[in-house]
């Protein structure tokens, strides 16, 4: 089935859910660190740690932006061929370029702001206009650290590897004959990739040798310099290609993601494989060291590429189908992520010293960082210019909507009827990606 044919522009519900579930996953991956039991640099460590954090954090991060990549790459398909590529191109520059720039120079500082707050708390004392005074501070060192040093580096890999896709497609359209071979080549590989028992062994291969050359054991952050950290642009420029691809032959995706007996077994051995020798990275002087981490960075990549593949079997068994619950929460996901970290971390430190288990912590922490971030979409992102910047267009509201509906009967005259008219728009809802 070719994905460029009218019938498939129907919404693909379950894809919007796995979307949603890899940024929100982020979230509940940077409410955790502040609970692992060795600091790690992060701003604040609380009074109360878990062990089973560490294995969190390990898993999490294996896979979250391995999954939000690939997704990435099959809806950008979806786009490139429906609207053409000079849409495209400019989409992607409001929707990723100009949320990278402008997300950078407010959040930024309110981050660093929480690494000052945060140290404060370690010596018991937190001034927080202090704070935030020596975060707008760091402006000031601009151009050093320009667009460094926060989590919206995904966005600028997004922009790199989407530039690189689009570069390598127009230089095999130049010629022909190549570009219809190359297509061929691809199709096949992916069929290979999305049917064959022994293709997530075959890819843990080269994505192991990734890991290999990472600074530290797993995927690497790279978020310290604009200059591309090359194994990690080959890891989720991977992942993007391959979501890419599998937008031209869309029945292939559920054959990656097929869920059986022999993928989970083989998932949880990888996972339980790679908890088991991470506990190595902690003794460099092991005699067998290079063997171990050889086995770490294989094992790794197998839960990787497992995590990824089950995850969407996951949504298309359980959420194939409209939700508007699901959708709402889809199209506020990329905000919750933009804004979740600074949030997170003052939650973080007003938490720190508090007497209670870390798990009530953690899922408080994350509640209330959802909480906000949802009140503050809904209230002055989405039905806004910014909503049509993230969204592509301007949204109803729905939390002051609802309000508005429930006092209508008995308003004054003159009540606005909706929330978007109290801003004056009056934007039809339209079935679009």
């Amino acid at each position: 089935m070719n994905m460029n044919t009218p019938a498939s522009s129907h919404r693909l519900d379950y894809l919007d859910a796995v979307r949603a579930f890899a940024l929100l996953l982020g979230i509940v991956f940077h409410a955790s660190l502040s609970f692992l039991p060795v600091f790690i640099g992060w701003a604040v460590m609380d009074v109360s740690t878990g062990s089973i954090i560490s294995s969190f954090v390990l898993v999490s991060h294996s896979f979250r932006m391995e999954l939000f990549f690939l997704i990435a790459g099959f809806f950008s398909h979806m786009t490139f061929h429906r609207k053409g590529a000079g849409t495209f191109v400019s989409s992607r520059l409001v929707r990723i370029a100009i949320p990278f720039v402008a997300g950078w120079c407010i959040l930024r500082p309110l981050i660093v702001s929480g690494w000052v707050m945060g140290g404060e708390s370690l010596r018991g004392e937190v001034h927080i206009l202090n704070g935030l005074k020596a975060g707008f501070q760091t402006l000031g060192l601009l151009p050093s650290g320009l667009f460094t040093g926060s989590h919206l580096w995904f966005l600028y890999y997004l922009l790199l590897i989407t530039a690189m896709v689009l570069a390598v497609r127009a230089a095999a359209g130049l010629l022909p004959g190549l570009h219809s071979g190359a297509a061929r080549w691809a199709d096949t590989t992916v069929a290979w990739i999305a049917k064959s028992r022994f293709a997530w062994p075959a890819l843990s291969l080269p994505t192991a040798a990734c890991l290999w050359h990472m600074s530290s054991w797993g995927m690497d952050t790279p978020d310290k310099s604009l200059v591309p950290h090359v194994p990690a642009l080959i890891v989720y420029g991977g992942f993007f290609t391959f979501g890419w691809l599998l937008h031209r032959r869309q029945e292939l995706m559920e054959r990656f993601a097929r869920l059986t007996t022999g993928r989970v077994v083989l998932c949880v051995a990888s996972v339980g494989g790679t908890i088991a020798l991470s506990g190595y990275q902690a003794d460099p002087g092991h005699p067998q060291i290079g063997l171990i981490r050889a086995g770490f960075a294989f094992s790794y990549a197998m839960m990787m590429w497992s995590l990824v593949a089950l995850s969407i079997g996951l949504f298309k068994r359980f959420l194939d189908r409209p939700s508007k619950v699901v959708r709402y929460i889809a199209d506020a996901s990329y905000w919750l992520y933009l804004i979740h970290l600074p949030i997170v971390i003052w939650l973080q430190i007003a938490f720190a010293e508090l007497p209670f288990h870390w798990s009530l912590k953690l899922i408080a922490i994350s509640l209330l960082t959802i909480a906000v971030s949802l009140v503050l979409y809904d209230l002055f992102v989405r039905s806004t210019l910014i909503g049509k910047t993230l969204n592509g267009r301007r949204k109803k509201r729905v939390f002051v909507g609802w309000g508005l509906e429930r006092k209508r009967p008995g308003s004054p005259p003159g009540l606005p009827r909706s929330a978007n008219e109290c801003v004056g728009l009056d934007v039809e809802p339209r079935r679009v990606r």
